[in-house]
């Protein structure tokens, strides 16, 4: 099988996912000022991810001072999506979950099956998704995409918060976006 990346500049796929608050976030329908940050992280059974989250939610009144709406989402269902945003002490950033593995496929994850309990002693589920990070401007474009096949070396969020800074600034377009023959 193969994958297609999403395309800066062209329109991603829909999203419409639970938030742990009880309402639902649907990209597009209350965009961030400037950009939505959406960090999809491979579930509550995941120490890194843990350690990844509690750094975006420190880092979340910073990004909400730019416009960037920040929202993290997972395939996870709703009892450990609760439990990963208690776990970061989650004000800033909005917790989703249920995120179908269909829809993690259209975004361009990966998707990973269980090997068991991981070192925090959790279950893995038996299906879930690595981690990405996509900013996607108001208009429903994708501006920047990381898509990972491992749970590690992650972009770090402070240099996010500069890159977004240098792109507002300089009015810096979303690059990637050539399609032609090579």
């Amino acid at each position: 099988m193969r994958s297609q990346s999403l395309m800066p500049r062209f329109p991603v796929p829909a999203l419409n996912v639970a938030l742990t608050t009880g309402d639902r976030f649907v990209l597009g329908a209350n965009p961030g000022e400037k950009f939505d940050l959406l960090v999809f992280y491979r579930g509550l059974h995941c120490p890194l991810c843990a350690k990844y989250l509690l750094e975006l939610e420190r880092l979340a009144p910073e990004f909400a001072s730019r416009g960037v709406q920040v929202v993290a989402i997972s395939s996870d269902d709703a009892d450990r999506g609760q439990q990963m945003a208690a776990k970061v002490s989650a004000k800033g950033v909005k917790f989703g979950y249920g995120l179908s593995l269909k829809a993690a496929r259209e975004w361009g994850l990966y998707i990973s099956a269980s090997r068991g309990q991981t070192s925090i002693g959790i279950e893995e589920p038996a299906l879930f998704s690595e981690p990405a990070v996509f900013i996607v401007r108001p208009d429903g474009t994708l501006y920047y995409g990381a898509v990972q096949t491992m749970p590690f070396a992650r972009p770090p969020f402070q240099d996010l918060l500069g890159a977004i800074d240098f792109a507002v600034a300089k009015d810096y377009p979303a690059r990637g976006e050539y399609t032609g023959a090579v």
